[in-house]
């Protein structure tokens, strides 16, 4: 068989076999990952990518190995959550960073955590002044989780007795044009409603619509393909494009 066929098949069966894995290994292992899942995701990875083009191995070997990673790391998530003494081995707690304002440099030294680090991830949480900060704590996945001093919180709803609506979720009923049925069945509307609705904000067609949705308020929010929008320049260089 020719070589580029092999490596177009075995492409395919790489990705469909690394996206089944990464569906099975679920959305911590994207979304937060710790050092160690960090480490198992390079060499998931690294693995699918050998047996997709290293045409001198044989894919079931690869293939072998690769489920073999994907196991061992089920595993080791399980044995975490049922055994808190197994989650600190394999993952790091939350360590202190700053504390009533003050930076607590030993813990920033333990974790070789630099100063300019520190205060980068302090105003990507829209804080500027350091004295403000009652509490910050560096977590396993990296980020830092900020607790400010309860003076500079901003203002709630509950903190001037203000009654407030129940708040809920948007959603889609109408996709491409198309209309998602179970949507709009599970907000117990139908098709008759839902082009009243149109037809109050001027669409005749919902061929029109590229997205629509239901508000928590109970009204419905239209996106059309084609809106009557000026176009705004928001930059400064008047070239061909």
């Amino acid at each position: 068989m020719d070589e580029s066929i092999v490596i177009i098949v075995r492409s395919f069966i790489a990705f469909t076999t690394l996206l089944l894995f990464t569906r099975i290994l679920g959305k911590q292992q994207v979304g937060e990952l710790s050092a160690f899942e960090y480490v198992a995701g390079i060499t998931i990875g690294s693995a699918a990518s050998s047996l997709s083009i290293d045409l001198s191995i044989k894919p079931l070997p690869q293939f072998m190995g690769l489920a073999t990673w994907v196991f061992l790391v089920l595993v080791l998530q399980r044995l975490a959550l049922k055994h808190r003494w197994f989650a600190k081995v394999t993952s790091d707690q939350p360590t202190i960073v700053i504390q009533h304002g003050k930076i607590l440099e030993q813990n920033l030294n333990k974790l070789r955590y630099r100063y300019d680090e520190l205060m980068s991830h302090l105003r990507d949480k829209n804080v500027f002044d350091i004295t403000q900060v009652e509490y910050a704590l560096l977590e396993p996945n990296g980020n830092l989780t900020v607790l400010k001093k309860s003076q500079y919180e901003p203002v709630t709803p509950n903190d001037l007795q203000m009654t407030t609506a129940p708040s809920g979720l948007m959603v889609e009923v109408i996709l491409d044009g198309k209309i998602i049925e179970q949507n709009l069945k599970d907000k117990q509307k139908d098709y008759k409603w839902l082009m009243e609705q149109l037809q109050i904000q001027g669409i005749k067609d919902m061929k029109e619509v590229s997205f629509a949705a239901i508000l928590p308020n109970g009204q419905l929010y239209v996106d059309k393909f084609k809106d009557s929008l000026k176009k705004i320049d928001v930059g400064d260089f008047k070239g061909p494009f």
